[in-house]
């Protein structure tokens, strides 16, 4: 993260880590998204032990229509 200044001219400072954790890094594909408020991010977590290893992602669609059924059956 860099803070800027635009009051005579742009000023950046420091580049510094906007967050800290064992987040999956990548060359070329993207593994962070942001939500379409600009609030949020999603990021992938490094795999304990050899990332190599997972055999399986579980892609959930329409999720938030499945949490409505759900409170609304409470």
């Amino acid at each position: 993260m860099v803070e800027l200044n635009t009051q005579s001219r742009l000023n950046a400072t420091k580049p510094r880590p906007l967050f800290d954790g064992a987040f999956v890094r990548t060359t070329g594909r993207v593994s962070y998204d942001v939500s379409p408020d600009g609030q949020h991010f999603v990021m992938l977590n490094e795999h304990e032990g050899n990332a190599s290893s997972a055999t399986q992602i579980n892609v959930v669609l329409n999720w938030f229509e499945e949490l409505k059924r759900r409170v609304a059956a409470k």
